[in-house]
């Protein structure tokens, strides 16, 4: 009976054993360290990482986080966003927006910028309000993310005035409490989306026009013309306006007292989405020393017919915002009047044009005539159209034909003379023809006749073919081996994928930036206190938009790059 008892208890006496614990110890015995914020909850580690990089242009900013392809959202400026809380007149059925009253002459088009080149009389607290508004509207809308402060990337302008710079970084700083703020260039951006290290970037802005030649990543010349997106606009409200008043005679005297008889909305869409520009006449495909041109194919009774007809097909063009519902019929060489007029304007002599009003193929030329050699080379090769008015049907390649014209007429003399046409040839054949006899009659000497010439009497210093050096020939064929050879010197247009996307990828490599401030210096100093950035160091300002770089202008002296004051 006791061996059964004494049997049966041991293996609960076993198992209260096990459970029991074996020492005095109340923790375990590895000690505790601090765990790293890359093992935490992803949140925090999201909340690290995430830079808003924004893109801000004249009618609307793009905004998303660094890294990715392509922006989460736009946010378009207009009259909407300067509506009260509450108003909601315009989900009414009866509500007839008055454009007459909201925008007069003067301000016609106005509400739909965020601001003018023109900075005298622009209201810069109207300015802040609008950037603050928009991306308020922004992150809520396309973000989803919480108000916690973080590192910002703007993309900006080359060419924005200090006043317009200096009102943006006072909205981002103080209403959204961003440590840093990182600034890049449009240009610069463009570059790197278009992945070349040099072009010619050609933006058609609504404002506008900029030729920036880009070399090596940095900015060597800007030229402008006032030929953009807005006299665009106004052009296309002048053609529909001598079409209402030809369809209705009755409303001309009305309209005579009136600068706009359209709405900017009725005109800038009609614009965006009808208007198209037409071929150059000297194509490139025209010139038989490039081959012949591609035909389409198509049926031989359409194109007789077509041939016969000899004209444009028309469309039909609804306007709501007159005095009354029309609707216009104008043929397709109508609706490329607009462009004409406002990017070439072939009618009047180059020489007619002031600085700031040239036509683009006259602005893209003169700018690279006005280049160094070497950069000229390397950025006619990579021509890059961009700006909301590149979008225009056959604006890029009219502009590209024009200038590959001028090229082949002019050449890449910056003397132009009224009969240099006529001369030209004859000239330049006369200058070769004068040099071939100075130089004198060469003598075919046999050999061993030249030896007695090396004593210094006479010496061709122009055609001494130089000694072979073995040192820099073998690292011009490893060079030649690693390196493809670079386009130079021809003609060619490039695709980027916009500025905002190379913003970004400049960004996820944590390249440099243009400029880099901090919230507190700039709220101590402001403007005033950015120094010239050849004053800089640049190791100590130029540094990474990455996320674990942070003070990156706490030092003494900072710059604002090519925003910053001569």
């Amino acid at each position: 009976m006791s061996a059964s008892t004494g049997s049966a208890t041991l293996p609960h006496r076993a198992v209260a054993n096990i459970k029991s614990p074996g020492g005095g110890l109340s923790g375990p015995s590895t000690p505790m360290r601090g765990i790293a914020s890359n093992f935490g909850s992803p949140s925090s580690l999201r909340a690290e990482e995430d830079l808003l990089l924004i893109e801000f242009g004249t009618r609307k900013l793009h905004i998303g986080f660094a890294g990715d392809a392509v922006p989460r959202g736009s946010v378009w400026f207009g009259p909407d966003q300067q509506r009260r809380v509450g108003d909601f007149r315009v989900w009414q059925m009866d509500y007839r927006d008055d454009w007459e009253k909201r925008e007069p002459d003067s301000e016609w088009g106005k509400s739909h910028e965020l601001w003018q080149p023109d900075v005298r009389g622009l209201d810069l607290g109207l300015v802040e309000d609008k950037i603050e508004r928009a991306m308020r509207e922004a992150i809520t809308k396309y973000m989803l993310i919480d108000s916690r402060p973080r590192r910002m990337v703007c993309v900006l302008p080359s060419g924005l005035p200090l006043p317009i710079l200096s009102a943006t970084l006072d909205t981002l700083f103080n209403r959204f409490m961003s440590p840093t703020i990182s600034l890049l260039s449009i240009p610069v951006a463009v570059a790197v989306g278009a992945g070349v290290r040099s072009a010619l970037i050609v933006d058609l802005g609504w404002s506008e026009t900029l030729v920036t030649s880009v070399y090596e990543y940095r900015e060597v010349r800007t030229d402008r013309s006032v030929r953009a997106g807005r006299m665009l606009t106004e052009q296309t409200h002048k053609l529909l306006a001598s079409c209402l008043a030809q369809s209705q005679p009755g409303s001309s005297t009305e309209s005579e007292n009136k600068k706009h008889v359209l709405s900017f909305e009725d005109c800038n869409e009609i614009a965006s989405r009808v208007v198209w520009c037409k071929p150059s006449q000297h194509s490139a495909s025209a010139n038989p020393g490039d081959g012949l041109p591609t035909v389409e194919e198509q049926d031989e009774s359409e194109a007789r017919t077509h041939h016969q007809e000899g004209g444009y097909a028309t469309a039909t063009i609804p306007l709501r915002s007159g005095a009354a519902p029309v609707s216009l019929e104008l043929s397709f060489d109508r609706l490329a009047e607009p462009c004409e007029n406002t990017f070439f304007d072939s009618l009047c002599s180059p020489r007619s044009f002031d600085d700031h009003e040239l036509p683009l193929h006259l602005l893209v030329y003169r700018s690279l005539l006005e280049l160094p050699l070497d950069v000229r080379a390397v950025c006619m090769s990579r021509i890059i159209f961009t700006g909301g008015g590149a979008n225009v049907l056959g604006l890029r390649k009219r502009i590209f034909d024009d200038v590959s014209h001028l090229i082949r007429e002019k050449g890449w003399d910056p003397v132009q003379v009224k009969s240099s046409d006529k001369l030209g040839t004859a000239s330049r054949l006369q200058k070769r023809g004068s040099r071939q006899g100075n130089s004198g009659p060469t003598s075919v000497q046999p050999d061993g006749a030249g030896e007695e010439e090396q004593d210094g009497v006479w010496h061709d210093a122009a055609n001494t073919v130089p000694e072979a050096d073995p040192v820099e020939e073998q690292l011009k064929r490893g060079r030649d081996r690693k390196e493809q050879p670079q386009v130079r010197g021809k003609m060619r247009a490039v695709e980027s994928l916009g500025a905002w996307s190379g913003a970004s990828l400049i960004t996820q490599l944590k390249a440099p930036a243009i400029a880099t401030i901090d919230r507190d210096v700039w709220q101590q100093q402001g403007a005033a206190g950015a120094s010239r950035a050849g004053d800089v160091d640049t190791k100590s300002q130029r540094q990474s938009v990455g996320p674990s770089v942070r003070g990156a202008t706490s030092g003494s002296s900072w710059t604002l790059g090519v925003w910053g004051v001569a």
